[in-house]
């Protein structure tokens, strides 16, 4: 082949190249000109065009600044009370009304146990409170009796002392007597004894007749015989002295005795005290009993629906055992486990959209009630310890109760629609200030300031 038949061949490539890029520009240009031709021939497309595209920009910023005023998440559920059923004493249970996931009303009853033993026991009580009452009475029979006693017993002794001294004081006046009687009897006896030695002197003389003499002896005798009976009559007295006072001494000693009959009477009136100790034992031992006794009929503490029975007739329960569960319809609320990031201007009182999954996006309305005082990490079993090991930062979320609008009201959850353990998002609307906040908090600041968690310093009032 010849330089010229290459150099020929080389140039046809180029020239099928240019004609390429002339129809390119044809085409092009029969584009634009149809366009033009397009917003030519109808000008209202053109404002069309630019209307939609306006709106769509409106749209984006609309919902870009609307999103800012609400927090969602969708790691919430609804949470609720679950009252456990258990038995409070010892048993074999006899009956069972209700089962799993039927509705119960308040008072009815759920279990009944056996509860002829704890009859017996109530029917055992009673007669002890009864022999007790009776120990009672005849214990407070006593005292007053006791009391009388002792003081007329202690009034009776001391009169006894008193005519026992009198009587001492007597006999001592009737001894001086007759020891005055005695000196006295022994005077005569002295000077009658003498006159009948002179007189016998005279009669040997002659001088007096013997008829005088014999009347002087006869004096005499009468006069010693005096003189030894003032002497027995001082013995008797001197004797009466000594019973008397023996009287006295026997008087003090019951006086003595007497004294101690109040202390006797204290006792019967501790013993009173006891017995009334004893019945109100008795009267507690009877209540327990009769407690016991209503415990052998278990009733619904609230209404609900029951669940996790594991009870059944003929089974043997001990106290503490769980037989089932009720769980109230209305007693429910929200529990929003929100990222912190997400809490800054997240206040009670703010209100909030609640969207059920089970009801493919049916809402429900409520309010901020409270915010966790931790987050849920705090309060696992085992909690994060950032200080050993390698720290690897993650954003904690608290949790946040949501409670629902009306919910003290009776019709509130009637139809049963929302249940404990549903998994729902809640929108809370942020950008709302509760009333009774204002004044707390300056515009803009909420209950959690992510900034000043960063800086390490707490959210100035």
């Amino acid at each position: 082949m010849s330089p010229t038949s290459t150099e020929q061949h080389e140039t046809k490539p180029v020239a099928g190249h240019s004609d390429d890029r002339d129809e390119v520009r044809d085409n092009n240009g029969a584009e634009e000109s149809s366009r033009r031709g397009l917003f030519q021939r109808s000008p209202r497309t053109k404002f069309l065009v630019f209307g939609a595209a306006l709106l769509v920009l409106i749209g984006v910023v609309w919902y870009w600044l609307d999103s800012r005023r609400w927090e969602s998440t969708d790691d919430a559920q609804i949470d609720g009370h679950i009252y456990p059923i258990s038995a409070r004493i010892n048993g074999q249970v006899i009956k069972v009304n209700f089962d799993d996931g039927e509705f119960v009303h308040k008072g009815d009853v759920l279990v009944q146990i056996d509860p002829r033993d704890y009859e017996v026991a109530v029917a055992r009580a009673q007669a002890d409170l009864q022999d007790a009452t009776a120990n009672t009475h005849a214990a407070d029979a006593n005292v007053p009796i006791a009391s009388v006693g002792s003081s007329s017993q202690i009034n009776s002794t001391s009169a006894d002392v008193a005519g026992a001294q009198a009587g001492v004081f007597a006999a001592q006046k009737q001894m001086d007597a007759a020891q005055a009687q005695i000196v006295e009897a022994e005077a005569n006896a002295k000077k009658l004894n003498d006159d009948v030695e002179r007189y016998r002197l005279l009669l040997g003389k002659k001088e007096i007749a013997q008829q005088q003499f014999d009347q002087a002896v006869a004096a005499a005798t009468a006069a010693n015989a005096t003189v030894a009976a003032r002497q027995a009559a001082l013995l008797a007295a001197q004797q009466q002295v000594r019973i008397e006072e023996s009287r006295v001494l026997q008087a003090k000693a019951n006086w003595h005795n007497a004294q101690i009959t109040p202390k006797q009477v204290e006792a019967i009136r501790a013993r009173a005290v006891s017995a009334l100790a004893q019945q109100q034992r008795s009267k507690a031992a009877l209540d327990q009993a009769q407690l016991n006794l209503s415990y052998t009929t278990i009733v619904a503490p609230v209404d609900g629906i029951v669940g996790k029975r594991s009870v059944q007739v003929g089974q043997n329960v001990a106290p503490g055992q769980d037989m089932m569960a009720v769980v109230p319809l209305r007693e429910i609320w929200v529990t929003a486990n929100f990222k912190e990031t997400q809490l800054a201007k997240m206040q009670p009182g703010q209100p909030a959209t609640v969207e059920v999954d089970t009801y493919g996006g049916r809402k429900w309305h409520g309010y901020v009630t409270s915010i966790g005082g931790a987050t849920g990490a705090k309060y696992s079993l085992l909690p994060p310890e950032n200080a050993t090991g390698n720290y690897v930062k993650v954003v904690q979320r608290i949790p946040v109760r949501i409670d629902f609008d009306n919910a003290d009201k009776p019709e509130f959850n009637k139809d049963g629609l929302l249940r404990p353990g549903m998994s729902v998002v809640p929108d809370v609307k942020v950008s709302v200030q509760p009333e009774g906040q204002a004044k707390k908090l300056r515009p803009g600041q909420g209950l959690f300031n992510t900034r000043d968690w960063a800086s390490g310093r707490s959210a100035s009032p």
